[in-house]
This record gives structure tokens, sequence and C-alpha cells, in this order.
């Protein structure tokens, strides 16, 4: 059943629209925080450049509720679930359910306005009416007052209670807290899990909760400089440990990797798939567990080594970077096996010409 609904498909969709705003938004932030800006409280006084773009961003961040329910509500839907997605994403955020009740909400809204679209019968001439007046009008309603009454009050409930959770941990709690989403967020270069741990990060940032988005930089870095710091050491030692195609995703896995983007180990992880991983993912969860132990925050979700100067703590998150990293080189050099060669390497020597060769 849940199979076919494809909430997990809804759900990808959604994070590909919204995430564009989380990184501008973000980076709007902390470039006015880094200039001297702060969020503008009276706008018919004068404010600075540093602060219009502090307060852009804050603008920006106060939308990702509005737009995950809507593009979760068209993905579902399409186009007659956009109008009271937004609307039940915006209702989501006034409340306080913010993250959480923008997501369930565009679920909600998309299946609703499915069944209408199914359902409501119009006389003809109103047919033309029923996808940009009738159905979302109506979805807007029955969902918007679900949202208000009924639906909202626990999910404020519960976003309260995780966020007090989280912010009240103190030493191994926190360190266990972001060792697992450290984990998650190395697991899979970028699939699925990642998505789920970013997700969840982001979500705590509306709350205004800021370690766990420093974790999930963190553990989407350690992989590629995890990986290239074991390729280092086996060329320091001259032991073979990588083929001349895993080497040379590596030389592009390193600069993608200062850039946050973790797919670029993908090729060489295919090659040792189950060392590769344990290794990335150990080492992610010891560096993501430090950094959430020394209080990392990061208000910006998104931007790799770029951003590190907008955090609370740039010195101790490269410090968390550098062990998580090492961890990880140290453990896929050890554990490693000598390469086999390079498929391409082995389909020519498979198919050299012998007729020409002569024994003298």
């Amino acid at each position: 059943m849940l199979k076919k609904l494809q909430l997990k498909k809804h759900a990808m969709t959604a994070i590909s629209y919204m995430l564009p705003l989380v990184v501008a938004s973000g980076l709007l932030i902390a470039i006015g925080n880094l200039t001297g800006g702060s969020v503008i409280e009276d706008y018919t006084k004068a404010f600075s450049v540093p602060s219009a773009l502090t307060s852009l961003g804050v603008l920006g961040m106060g939308l990702l509720a509005p737009v995950i329910s809507a593009a979760i509500a068209y993905s579902i839907a399409d186009r007659p679930g956009i109008a009271p997605g937004l609307l039940i994403g915006c209702i989501a955020k006034e409340i306080g359910a913010g993250f959480l009740g923008g997501m369930l909400g565009g679920y909600i809204v998309g299946f609703f306005v499915l069944w209408l679209k199914d359902r409501l019968k119009v006389p003809k001439w109103a047919e033309g009416l029923m996808p940009m007046m009738i159905v979302p009008t109506i979805a807007s309603i029955v969902v918007g007052l679900l949202m208000f009454f009924v639906i909202g009050v626990p999910i404020v409930w519960l976003t309260n209670a995780l966020t007090a959770f989280l912010t009240s941990m103190q030493g191994s709690a926190k360190f266990v807290f972001g060792a697992i989403m450290g984990g998650m967020a190395a697991f899979d270069f970028g699939g699925p899990v990642n998505k789920v741990a970013s997700l969840f990060a982001d979500g705590l940032l509306l709350e205004g909760v800021q370690g766990p988005e420093a974790v999930k930089i963190l553990a989407s870095m350690v992989p590629p400089f995890g990986v290239t710091l074991s390729y280092a050491l086996s060329k320091f030692t001259k032991k073979a440990k990588y083929n001349k195609e895993e080497e040379d995703n590596i030389k592009i896995a390193f600069p993608m990797g200062i850039c946050m983007i973790t797919e670029g180990v993908i090729p060489i992880a295919m090659n040792d798939l189950v060392r590769v991983v344990f290794s990335c993912t150990a080492g992610a969860a010891i560096g993501g567990g430090l950094s959430m132990m020394w209080g990392v925050e990061s208000p910006v979700p998104s931007g790799g080594m770029f951003i590190v100067p907008a955090m609370n703590k740039p010195l101790q998150f490269c410090l968390a970077l550098a062990i998580g990293s090492v961890i990880t080189g140290i453990l896929l050099f050890i554990l490693k096996k000598k390469p086999a060669e390079s498929q391409a390497s082995a389909e020519e020597e498979e198919n050299i010409d012998f007729s020409d060769i002569k024994i003298s």
C-alpha cells in the first residue's frame, strides 16, 4: 500500500524543489551576518545592505514549510495541489508545526485533491473551473481547517518536544546523536538515507537547532576527504590500493568534496562497496559525534568549506572534520584490498591479436 502511494518519491521531488531555496537563504544569512548585518525589525527606518541580505535570507527560510508542502502536493496531484499546498504550509509555519506540519499537510492536500478530481462531479459548464477554482478552494478549506483545529495540535507538541529534547542533550547523548546523524549522512553518498538525515537537519534548522546542519555538512565531506587521504597514504607507503580508474576518480572526488558534493565517491565505492561504506560511515559518525558534542552550529545548510566562516565554532568544525577524515583514510588504507585491473585494461588484454606474433 505504502509503495503504491510512492511517499518517498514525492518527498524526494519536494526536496529537489526546496534545496535551492534552503541554500540561497542560508548563504544570504551567512553573508549578511559576516558583514555585520542583522534582521530588520522596522522597514520604515533606514537599514544597511548587510541587514537587507540577512533579512532576505530569514524571509526565505520562513518559506520552507510552504514550499515543501506545495511541492509534495504538486508531485502528487499536479497543478491543482499547488495553491492549497502553499496555504497549508503557511498555516503550519504560523501555528508552529513547522517542517513536519508542512510535509504532512502536503501529503494530505495532494491525496485529497486527487480524491476530489476523481469523485467530484460538476455540470459540464463548470468543468473548466475545476483545476483553477473549485478543487483548490475546497481542498484549502477542508485541509486548512483540519490543520488549524485537528492535525496541527499534536504536530506542534511533537515539534516542541523534539526541539526541547535536542537542546537539552549533554555530553555522551549529544555525541551519540551526532554519530547517528553523521553515519546516516555518509552511508549512501547522497542517496535516500542521506536525504532523510538532510531533511531532518533542515527541519530542525527551522526550529533554531543548528547543530545537526554542521554534522550534515561534515559528514558529506568526510568520504571524499577520507578516500583522498587513503590514496595519499598508499602513494607514501608505495602500497597499491587503487587502480588507474579509481585514482582518476579520486582526483575528481576531492574538489567535489570541498563543495560538499559527496557523490564523487560513488565510482570508488562500487569497486569495493562494503569496505568503502564501512570506512566512510565510521569516520563520519565519529566526526559528527565530536561536532555535536563540541556544540558546532551552522546557520547555512550547504556550501562545504566555503561556509565554515559562518559557523559559530569554525576551528572545532575543522578539527572534527579532520579527525573523521583521518579515521576514514586509515580504515580504508588498512582494509582495502589490492586493486584489480580496470575493466578497460582487462578488455584490451582480452582483445590482443596474437595472430601476428611469430616464435623464432
